[in-house]
């Protein structure tokens, strides 16, 4: 008998087939470990790009630089992000509560993240179809701001969630709320509570009310949406769902609501001019030499620049050019108001309309055209010159008009202001106040190589005239000969450079005349060193920069130099005291009541294109120009020195003394230096029969030593002499 055996494997197969087999599981496993594998790829690659323990444990905000002057006035921030940074112990707790209640009313609770908070404003979204629910928490919102870019895909929304987490990791929720009200950013471009206090409501945070601090919550959704200044309806309508939150949070009490609700939105009125800040021709002159050492650190290390600007200074400047400029664009546009000009300036479709002579009839227009066309600018500096400081600056009539300083940047010529160049190397080498020249026509050889006969400013010719009285006069006839005959022009470059002026000067006689350009700051320390006994001082406005923890990068000292005797020095001072109390200056004791002991001098050019006056005290010197940017437009008839510059230049130098209430101080003459009583005729020691005495000062090196030898008789004795003391 066989016995077939059925295989195994037909009989396990048969037992798949019937009513009751079931099919063979799939094995779903291998697919999903490679979607957890790219899935934990992919979080592994987006935490590469996530903040390292470093970077989160080294908070580092940027911070605006500020600027202060010497008498302690915030002149200017630089930055790129507003932001002072506050301790939150100095931040008002109805602040904190209203930021709490609307951004984030379980900060204290949640571990940086929710994730039911975000699906629930995805699904409320996508119902009303709009994007209005936040579904950030604080933490959250901080670490975006910090560390993440805004925009919005998966991605960074998940880089968002661990770099939250991150930061609850690693600071206390104190420090993550301090940071937080400290790095956002806030209405009108301001970031940190601090900024936006002082920005919208002129006030320190600490002092802040609850309606304000619920105007600021209210910006910190949507800052440029709910800028108050540009939108007061949106700001106003968000500020009191921000009250409500922190009513039902039951952060302020219904009374405190209702108060808080009913008041009005009061802000700080803005200039148009406030991020000039104070002196901008000065700040931006720093900022341009800061940036240069210090690069992007300036705008963001949130460093404080201590500068040598008096603010009280700056604003008698200020109210000085506000009170004569628009004097001298009057007069400027009454002297450009001609067909030459005006046809220049009217456009196509105003020619179509009107002849030039029938516009020329309508004054408002004309004068309109004229001064954005031809703007009569100026350049004020004010400096102590006993250490340099620079007091004060104004670079132009309007620095939103014109960034261009011409306070450092103009080189302009200087008139009859440079005389004193020439007139102290005269007295340097032994030409003494009473010596004298002949004031008659002279040819003079000018830069460009041509002849040139130059005439005193009144046209007035005569004998001999004393250097003196030729510089009380300002007389170029006698200036000219003096350097065509005894000083030579390459000596006045030499003492140009001895007294601090830097640009280009031609080694020709014009140059006594002040025929080459300088720069208004130099020109203005060059004056300065009369005043300071013979000693130049360079010009600084920079004396302490700190980093933001106080700590010293660089500290500035006056840079001195004795550049001249100290005896040439009071002469020279001496003698243009003389021009400013009797000569081409004298306005400023008879018109302005300046009755300082100073000196000064005017300074004129050809057709009236620049006005000079730069005057000073032992305490301060104040030079101002003015005149307009193109050289060859006249400033108008009669517009000399003393007409166009010297009101603002005295005004400035008397305000200042006075707001700072400087003692009464002379010059101090020095022991090398005698006055003595002269024959006016032969300069000699005067005896009791010279008719006419004049009591003159001498470097001891050169005085006189004789005895008049022409007026020895005694039929002079007993008649009145005339007796004259400079």
């Amino acid at each position: 008998m066989t016995i077939k055996h059925t295989p195994k494997i037909k009989v396990l197969q048969n037992r798949n087939q019937g009513p009751f087999s079931r099919k063979p599981k799939r094995r779903w496993w291998p697919f999903l470990a490679v979607c957890s594998g790219l899935l934990t790829g992919w979080l592994l690659y987006l935490s590469m790009s996530l903040p390292s323990l470093d970077q989160l444990e080294n908070y580092n905000p940027e911070l605006a630089t500020k600027v202060y002057s010497a008498d302690g006035v915030l002149i200017k921030e630089f930055f790129t992000e507003r932001r002072f940074y506050t301790p939150l112990s100095q931040i008002p707790d109805v602040m904190i509560k209203s930021v709490l209640a609307t951004e984030d009313h379980l900060f204290y609770s949640h571990w940086g993240i929710r994730p039911l908070r975000f699906v629930r404003a995805i699904l409320f979204d996508l119902l009303t179809l709009s994007r209005q629910q936040g579904a950030s928490t604080l933490t959250q919102q901080l670490a975006r701001r910090l560390h993440l870019s805004p925009e919005k895909t998966p991605a960074r929304k998940i880089r968002e969630w661990m770099t939250a987490l991150k930061i609850e990791r690693t600071y206390t929720k104190p420090e993550i709320l301090e940071m937080y009200l400290n790095h956002m950013s806030f209405a009108h471009g301001t970031y940190g509570v601090e900024a936006a206090a002082q920005f919208l409501f002129g006030k320190k945070t600490a002092e802040l009310t609850l309606p304000e601090c619920a105007v600021m919550t209210a910006s910190l959704q949507r800052p440029a949406y709910f800028n108050p200044y540009k939108y007061p309806e949106r700001a106003l309508k968000r500020r009191q769902l921000v009250l409500g939150r922190m009513l039902a949070e039951k952060k302020i009490t219904p009374a405190q609501y209702q108060v808080a609700v009913a008041t009005p939105l009061v802000l700080r009125s803005q200039k148009s001019t406030e991020l000039e800040g104070v002196a901008p021709y000065f700040t931006e002159w720093l900022r341009q030499t800061l940036q240069k050492e210090y690069g992007w650190d300036l705008y963001k290390g949130g460093m404080n620049i201590y500068t040598t600007l008096d603010a009280r200074v700056q604003a008698c400047a200020e109210r000085a050019v506000a009170a004569w400029l628009p004097k001298s664009q009057e007069i400027s546009n009454r002297f450009l108001r001609k067909k030459e000009y005006i046809e220049k300036l009217l456009t196509p479709q105003q020619l179509r309309q009107n002849t030039v002579e029938r516009w020329l009839t309508n004054k408002p227009v004309i004068d309109s055209l004229l001064s954005a066309k031809y703007g009569v600018q100026l350049a004020v500096v004010a400096l102590d010159p006993r250490n340099g400081h620079i007091l004060a600056m104004v670079g132009g009539r309007s620095f939103e008009e014109s960034k261009y300083n011409r306070a450092v940047q103009a080189v302009r010529q200087p008139g009859s202001a440079f005389k004193p160049v020439v007139y102290t190397a005269a007295v340097d080498n032994g030409y003494m106040p009473c010596y004298e020249k002949l004031n008659q026509p002279i040819v003079v050889q000018q830069v460009d190589g041509t002849r040139w006969t130059p005439k005193n400013f009144d046209e007035s010719i005569g004998g001999k005239v004393m250097l003196r009285e030729a510089l009380r006069r300002s007389l170029n006839l006698v200036t000219a000969r003096l350097v065509q005959e005894d000083i030579p022009p390459q000596q006045v470059v030499q003492y140009a450079r001895h007294l601090g002026i830097t640009t280009h000067l031609d080694a020709v006689d014009a140059l006594a005349l002040g025929s080459c350009g300088v720069i208004p700051l130099e020109m203005t320390a060059a004056f300065g060193v009369f005043a300071n006994r013979g000693v130049l001082v360079q010009p600084f406005g920079i004396t302490r920069v700190e980093d933001k923890y106080g700590n010293i990068m660089q500290q500035n000292i006056p840079q001195s130099k004795g550049v001249l005797r100290e005896e040439t020095a009071y002469i020279m001072a001496d003698m243009l005291r003389t021009v400013a109390q009797r000569g081409t200056g004298a306005a400023a004791v008879s018109q302005f009541g300046f009755i300082r002991p100073a000196g000064g001098k005017t300074g004129t050019t050809n057709n009236y294109t620049d006005a000079w006056y730069i005057t000073f005290t032992p305490q301060m010197v104040v030079g101002v120009w003015v005149g307009h940017d193109d050289p060859a437009i006249s400033l108008g008839e009669r517009q000399t020195g003393s007409q166009a510059a010297l009101p603002i230049t005295v005004t400035t130098i008397k305000c200042a003394h006075d707001t700072l209430d400087l003692p009464l101080e002379d010059f101090e003459q020095p022991d090398g230096v005698v006055r003595l009583a002269i024959c006016s005729e032969t300069k000699e020691l005067a005896n009791a029969t010279c008719p006419e005495v004049v009591e003159e000062l001498f470097d001891i090196r050169y005085q006189p030593k004789e005895q008049c030898t022409v007026h020895t008789g005694t039929h002079n004795r007993g008649k009145d002499r005339r007796r004259t003391r400079y």
